[in-house]
């Protein structure tokens, strides 16, 4: 049996999910894979970090935060108006990091998963920004203090992205990615093939709640620029910066390029791309890079691209992700599933906490 005492930053819907289902599925996680999870502290933006030793009441919990009353009203904890300091003082086995820290700056998750790492405690994210801005060196203080950061939520929330490459893919030489990572964007940009001009199709996914009132992060590439960045650092165990990504948005596209695409047999759509190229520009496997004897760059494009109907992406509509991956073996895996949602990023961050359990 697997004890994990667990400190929760963050408590929106991510945080409120996880907290839910460890409640609710506690006798089979139990059962099923022999996981017991006390949640010993809990931390909002607004109400600073609580904590009890002997774990938090789940229900309590929900309860205060359905009823809009702060989190310090929980009986018996210790509060620390202060989350940095509350989570070094606390501390516990695994830190999940659910702030939304975006990709302007990482923080606060940069500096609440440094913490805990260097705490020698294990690390879930479900936040973009930190692995984007920072993931290369959090991964590398994560090995050296021989603990595991885990991040399958921030690049295709539930669907499992990153679990499949670094585990399920583990032997196979890796050239190039491809994939279309944001929902939003893939939404609109079905709904302008099927007749609608970019305003209409913006409007109509609104409407349904499945673009913000400010869409600026998915329309204009923000967003996928992020989970770019994330893939290169974890696959690819390269540090870049957005400006480094190639990226245009879909905010000019015409109701009539998207109609002269379809004359033509092909399908536009919203393309994040990562590709091994030499210095000269020449694409190269993964071997010959992992060998030295080329020196390589990593080229990284998110753009609309015209793709033909025989490319895999080409018929992904709707809120769908999907992501093809180029290997020596097998050639290619696609990917493909939700990429947004509350319960999708939040079953991201239980099959991490799961695959920690599980792991030795």
């Amino acid at each position: 049996m697997k004890q994990l005492r667990l400190t929760l930053l963050g408590f929106g819907t991510v945080g409120q999910w996880l907290a839910e289902t460890l409640h609710r599925q506690q006798a089979w996680l139990q059962q099923e894979f022999g996981l017991v999870v006390s949640i010993i502290a809990v931390a909002t933006a607004h109400h600073g970090l609580i904590s009890r030793g002997d774990g938090l009441d789940i229900p309590t919990l929900l309860d205060l935060v359905a009823t809009r009353q702060p989190l310090t009203a929980h009986p018996e904890v210790t509060h620390w108006t202060n989350v940095l300091e509350g989570l070094q003082a606390t501390g516990g086995d695994v830190l999940v990091e659910a702030t939304g820290a975006t990709l302007r700056n990482g923080e606060p998750g940069v500096s609440y998963i440094r913490a805990a790492l260097s705490l020698g405690m294990y690390v879930i994210t479900s936040s973009k920004g930190p692995m984007a801005l920072a993931g290369r060196d959090l991964l590398s203080l994560a090995r050296a203090q021989g603990v595991q950061l885990r991040m399958e939520s921030t690049v295709m929330s539930g669907t499992p992205v990153l679990g499949t490459i670094r585990e399920g893919m583990a032997g196979t030489r890796i050239r190039a990615i491809r994939g279309l990572l944001n929902g939003t964007v893939n939404y609109i940009l079905s709904a302008m093939a099927m007749g609608q001009d970019y305003a209409e199709a913006l409007t109509q996914a609104q409407a349904l709640g499945y673009a913000e009132a400010d869409p600026t992060d998915d329309v204009e590439g923000d967003d996928a620029v992020a989970k770019t960045l994330i893939l290169a650092a974890v696959v690819f165990g390269r540090t870049l910066v957005p400006s480094q990504v190639v990226r245009r948005g879909i905010t000019t596209l015409t109701r009539e390029q998207v109609q002269q695409a379809d004359a033509l047999s092909k399908r536009i759509k919203h393309v994040a791309s990562l590709r091994l190229l030499s210095l000269d520009g020449t694409e190269v496997s993964r071997a010959t890079a992992d060998n030295g004897t080329v020196p390589t760059r990593l080229e990284v494009h998110v753009e609309p691209i015209a793709l033909p109907l025989s490319d895999p992406l080409a018929r992904i509509d709707g809120l769908l992700n999907a992501i093809v991956i180029q290997t020596d073996t097998p050639a290619e895996v696609t990917v493909i599933g939700p990429g947004a949602g509350r319960f999708q990023a939040g079953q991201g961050v239980l099959a991490d906490l799961i695959a920690l359990a599980k792991s030795p």
